[in-house]
């Protein structure tokens, strides 16, 4: 398992090498293809808290600290890339933080949820961890959890932010097609008790099923130069409903699941109407909407540690 996950971790290293000057303008710029409704709502949160200390496990270039470097709060992270961590330290230093807060890291080392530089000795106040889980192997999602939530004192709160899976269900394309077969169909189930005949009317019938489906859709994201794309390394979905159990089976209340990124219609029609299918997206941004669960390609998971 080691090994495996040192291949993941060196793919998405190699994914985001390149991406480190420009992945802050490509995500919250103003040319960004949504607005980001995810930076609004993580502020809302911590500073609802009156939290003074925050830990972005999975920093990236500092693209979420540097939005919040004119709150006050004392800001530290890491992150798996060098290129990242390199990039938000030249950053800090402009927005005059201190670039020792930022550090080398991954979440799935418990090591690296401590301020190596020993300015922060104690828990800290919260955690976010965003755009990561995508990128870790789903027998570590819990493990994952239980290191935000060492890292925060008791009454923190932690924020992990993922894709949601249950999106498929409204997009009809490639991803209904696979989250259909792999997570409510599973025709390996169907055909282990089959006959012979009735696994080939199976396997028909799961073609014609995806002949529903615009299986071309979504184009893959595939990287710059020779690097792998977002699509080629591990990037998963998650599903709210098993992520919520997670939380409070490791230690955490008062859990809530906040939707964002709404789409008013499935994304593959988004050119037919591009200006008013924005206008109604961005209108739709509730995340305690019910039809978060299917209209939202992302959602926020919230919790206090116990």
């Amino acid at each position: 398992m080691d090994s495996e996950r040192s291949k993941i971790e060196a793919a998405v290293r190699a994914c985001y090498a390149s991406w480190s000057d420009s992945y802050h303008r490509d995500y919250y710029g103003p040319d960004a293809p949504y607005p980001p409704v995810h930076r609004d709502l993580l502020r809302r949160l911590l500073l609802d808290c009156g939290v003074k200390s925050l830990l972005d496990a999975g920093c990236g270039s500092a693209s979420f600290l540097r939005e919040m470097s004119d709150t006050g709060l004392d800001l530290y992270g890491f992150d798996i890339t060098p290129e990242m961590v390199a990039e938000g330290r030249r950053v800090f230093a402009g927005l005059g933080q201190a670039p020792q807060h930022l550090w080398e890291g991954s979440v799935l080392d418990p090591a690296a949820f401590a301020d190596p530089a020993g300015i922060m000795t104690g828990r800290f106040d919260a955690a976010v961890c965003a755009g990561v889980f995508p990128h870790i192997p789903e027998t570590d999602d819990a493990l994952v959890i239980r290191h935000l939530h060492a890292a925060v004192r008791p009454g923190g709160l932690v924020l992990v932010e993922a894709r949601n899976a249950l999106f498929a269900l409204f997009t009809l394309n490639r991803y209904t097609a696979v989250f259909f077969s792999e997570q409510l169909i599973r025709p390996q189930a169907l055909s282990a008790t089959a006959s012979e005949t009735e696994r080939a009317a199976l396997e028909h019938a799961l073609s014609r099923l995806r002949e529903r489906f615009r299986m071309d859709l979504p184009q893959l994201r595939r990287g710059k130069q020779n690097e792998p794309g977002y699509d080629e390394v591990l990037s998963r979905t998650h599903n709210p409903f098993i992520m919520r159990s997670l939380f409070e089976e490791n230690g955490f209340s008062d859990v809530r699941v906040l939707f964002y990124h709404y789409h008013c219609l499935p994304p593959m029609l988004e050119n037919e109407f591009p200006d008013l299918f924005r206008r109604s997206s961005l209108a739709m941004e509730d995340p305690n909407d019910w039809r978060g669960h299917f209209m939202a390609s992302a959602f926020i998971v919230a919790g206090v540690r116990t």
